[in-house]
This record gives C-alpha cells, sequence and structure tokens, in this order.
C-alpha cells in the first residue's frame, strides 16, 4: 500500500515539474505551441527533457547559458520541496527536410 502511494505521488511531483518547465519555456519562445516536456525516470531522480521549436532554442538557453541556468535553479529549489531530484536537458533539434 505504501508503495503504490509512493508511486502516485512521485508521479503526481513529475507532472508538476513538467508543467512548471512548460510554463516557463512558454513565457520565453515565440512559438509556444512547439514547446513539450518529456520525462525519463531514472533510478534516484527524473530528467525532463526539454523540446521548442529550433529558433526558440537560443531564447530558452539565453546569453551564456544564464536563462537554462535560471530554469535549473528553479527546478531545484521547487525538487528539494518535493524532495525528488530533478534535472532538466534542452534538447536542440535539427530538423531534416
Amino acid at each position: 500500500m505504501d508503495e503504490a502511494m509512493q508511486l502516485a505521488s512521485a508521479d503526481d511531483s513529475t507532472k508538476k515539474m513538467s508543467d512548471l518547465v512548460a510554463e516557463v519555456a512558454r513565457a520565453l519562445v515565440d512559438k509556444p505551441e512547439e514547446v513539450s516536456v518529456e520525462t525519463i525516470h531514472d533510478g534516484d531522480g527524473t530528467l525532463l527533457r526539454l523540446h521548442v521549436a529550433p529558433s526558440d532554442v537560443g531564447k530558452v538557453i539565453g546569453k551564456q547559458g544564464r536563462t537554462a541556468r535560471s530554469i535549473r535553479t528553479v527546478l531545484s529549489a521547487a525538487s528539494m520541496k518535493l524532495k525528488r531530484r530533478f534535472s532538466l536537458d534542452i534538447v536542440e533539434e535539427t530538423r531534416v527536410s
């Protein structure tokens, strides 16, 4: 019973964190409809992979990575409250025509 509650809590916290990252990214980009967050569970933590339009990658990363670092700081602070480890990857996709 405790395991089921922990899994439900983990899924809920993962959803909250992916929503947080997606909302921050949508506020920064020109094409918010192309923002998506993929979650990958890894043993002791969760990896959030942020996908944005190729033209918006620079806006999410920022000058010298400052915006990306700030997003990771917010993610880290929120994850401390949830007592789970989350990390963020910003995926740079090049589309082949």
